[in-house]
């Protein structure tokens, strides 16, 4: 009966050691993939959300920056998709003594709307990237972003940025 839990232990120690072998692998592959969409440096001219918001066209290419929130889940699903706000807002773990536990849902802030964008990431060929962006990029809620892109603008004025390209600064990265 011993040897029996010995044996079922280690089995199932080694199935534990490969599943987590293979999601690292899988992280790592997915890390690597991430390197086509990040950018080494800042690109220049960059505009925070609001004046994107209120001035970009439809199909035009825009260089954005902001920081990765606007809910308590910003991320899209099975998608490189985010929401980011423009950095003249304050997240609650900025305000003295605000103690929000998703400090990046940006509620206190009345206009918070009209400060947010969707960040879309598609490949070469325009399709959406259906991997989550937390993984493919090494971003998180906050992070101060800089994205290279086309802006898509809906009937009701909504702007989606159809990002090609990420900078994320070093500092921001070193927190991962």
């Amino acid at each position: 009966m011993k040897r029996y839990r010995v044996r079922t232990l280690a089995v199932a120690a080694m199935l534990t050691l490969a599943v987590f072998g293979e999601m690292r692998a899988n992280r790592c592959a997915a890390a690597e993939e991430g390197d086509a969409y990040r950018l080494a440096e800042a690109p220049e001219d960059a505009q925070d959300v609001i004046p994107v918001r209120k001035e970009a066209k439809d199909k035009q290419d825009v260089v954005v920056v902001g920081r990765i929130g606007g809910r308590a889940n910003p991320w899209i699903k099975g998608a490189a998709a985010f929401s980011i706000v423009d950095r003249s807002l304050t997240p609650c773990n900025e305000i003295e003594g605000d103690t929000c536990s998703t400090p990046w849902d940006y509620c206190c802030e009345a206009n918070l709307p009209k400060a947010t964008v969707l960040v879309m990431f598609v490949d070469e060929d325009g399709n959406m990237v259906k991997q989550d962006a937390r993984e493919l990029l090494g971003v998180k809620e906050l992070d101060s972003v800089t994205l290279v892109g086309r802006a898509k603008r809906d009937q009701a004025g909504n702007v989606t940025v159809l990002a090609s390209k990420v900078f994320v600064p070093t500092e921001e990265r070193e927190t991962q």
